[in-house]
């Protein structure tokens, strides 16, 4: 029963997290008031209700409309929703116990948002990296002791340092800037959480996953150049993610 409940409880937790993160992923470029300002209507303004704001059931119910104004609500608010639940319920089943279980949703909850952040603004805002990190630090002091909140620190300082190393050499070499402000501390928070062994492997996971999407671009016959713009923070999410699940490669 433990093991059915856990993920379940989890994916409960995300859909209601999930809601905040895509409130979020909207008014933070707008530089819009995140926690204090009341859910509105894109359409008419109108403040929403309670029974409008549940996730998922309240698009389903309104048929992805405004009650109001008849406005149309994007799916991208169930959408995720039901992602942060997904990452909920996948904490739940890949974590040996329950605080393992809930530092690793909150590791996902986080990502999703820097993502979503990342990949529709190209913007990695320090509201969202530090707290990454500060949380990579956390977690491991409660559930390592002090000893693993030390080596979370010392890997934070090496994964921001070793990225930070990476954009400068790419700019004496090219001229001009290959990543975004926002990388180095992205970075930084990947090796709080997965520690300084687990950073080549983060690494490893993004490129392959920023690889995956140019060769999919040139299988539908969309022409690639040196100078597209790729949100590396949302491949670095997809690194920090799977080694902390799954480990380091070959170890």
């Amino acid at each position: 029963m433990t093991s059915v409940l856990i993920p379940a409880v989890l994916g409960g937790l995300g859909l209601i997290f999930g809601s905040f993160v895509a409130a979020v992923s909207v008014r933070l470029p707008r530089e819009m008031d995140v926690v204090a300002q009341r859910s509105r209507c894109m359409g008419c303004e109108a403040t929403l209700r309670p029974w409008e704001l549940v996730p998922v059931f309240s698009w389903l119910a309104l048929r992805g409309r405004c009650a109001r104004c008849d406005a149309r609500i994007s799916p991208r608010y169930p959408l995720i929703e039901l992602g942060a639940a997904a990452l909920g319920a996948w904490a739940g089943l890949a974590a040996p116990d329950l605080a393992t279980a809930i530092a690793t949703a909150a590791l996902g909850w986080q990502l999703l948002l820097i993502s979503l952040v990342d990949g529709e603004h190209f913007w990695l805002p320090d509201a969202l990296t530090w707290p990454l990190a500060a949380s990579g630090v956390l977690a491991a002091g409660l559930l390592h002791g002090w000893s693993g909140a030390g080596w979370s620190l010392f890997s934070l300082a090496v994964g921001f340092g070793v990225l930070r190393g990476v954009a400068w050499l790419y700019r004496r070499v090219r001229g001009r800037d290959g990543l975004g402000g926002g990388d180095p501390f992205l970075f930084a928070g990947a090796g709080a959480w997965v520690g300084w062994i687990g950073l080549p492997s983060v690494l490893l996971w993004a490129c392959a996953a920023g690889l995956s999407v140019v060769f999919a671009q040139l299988m539908v016959r969309r022409r690639v150049s040196g100078s597209d713009r790729l949100p590396f923070g949302v491949f670095l999410a997809i690194g920090i993610w799977l080694t902390w699940l799954y480990g380091p490669l070959g170890l």
